[in-house]
């Protein structure tokens, strides 16, 4: 990685630290060679302080380290990009961000952990799993449930069971997502062709 630390003329780059969990910006501060080759090393993102003049490893004090997941830089070689994993708030104010936005994972990318999760057992097949167990039956037995579980959820409509409608509206989605990796496929997938049709 060739980064430009004399571009701005006092040896420092600034370093944005992102959530690589929910991409929201937790912070900037400032990186010399030094700062940068210790949060390499260490995987904890350690900045230089320009008020102390000296490094300075977020979370010496407090605990809430900023642990490295992934060092990107920009296209003119003087920005780094670092994805990490926070433990606590980020801020001194004891806000989440320095920002003071709140750090969520929106409910929405549940969907993309419950993927994976399904690609996983997919590839490992393990026992006991009603997940493999789908698999395991092949793809009748899996647009049979689909089907069923699209009955439920319109009889719960129907019905005006707020609770039943969403308790079978989430089987639907589950064995949806199950019958997309049979068939080699995403819930991502369906996102893409949506927004197609959204444009």
């Amino acid at each position: 990685m060739n980064i430009d630390f004399e571009k701005l003329g006092n040896g420092l780059v600034p370093a944005i630290i992102q959530d690589a969990s929910t991409n929201i910006v937790l912070m900037l501060g400032f990186m010399n060679q030094e700062a940068f080759d210790k949060t390499q090393a260490e995987r904890r993102v350690t900045f230089f302080s320009r008020t102390k003049q000296r490094l300075w490893t977020k979370g010496e004090q407090s605990g809430n380290f900023l642990n490295v997941v992934s060092i990107a830089i920009d296209c003119d070689n003087d920005t780094l990009l670092i994805k990490a994993n926070p433990v606590g708030p980020v801020c001194h104010t004891g806000q989440d961000t320095c920002f003071n936005e709140v750090n969520k994972k929106d409910d929405i990318y549940f969907l993309q952990t419950l993927q994976d999760f399904i690609d996983k057992r997919k590839q490992e097949m393990p026992e006991g799993s009603y997940t493999t167990s789908l698999f395991n039956e092949g793809i009748r037995k899996i647009t049979q449930k689909v089907g069923e579980e699209a009955v439920e959820t319109v009889i719960g409509a129907m019905a005006n069971d707020d609770e039943n409608f969403l308790y079978e509206g989430a089987d639907l989605l589950y064995h949806l997502i199950v019958l997309l990796t049979y068939k080699g496929y995403r819930i991502e997938d369906l996102a893409r062709e949506l927004m197609k049709r959204h444009k």
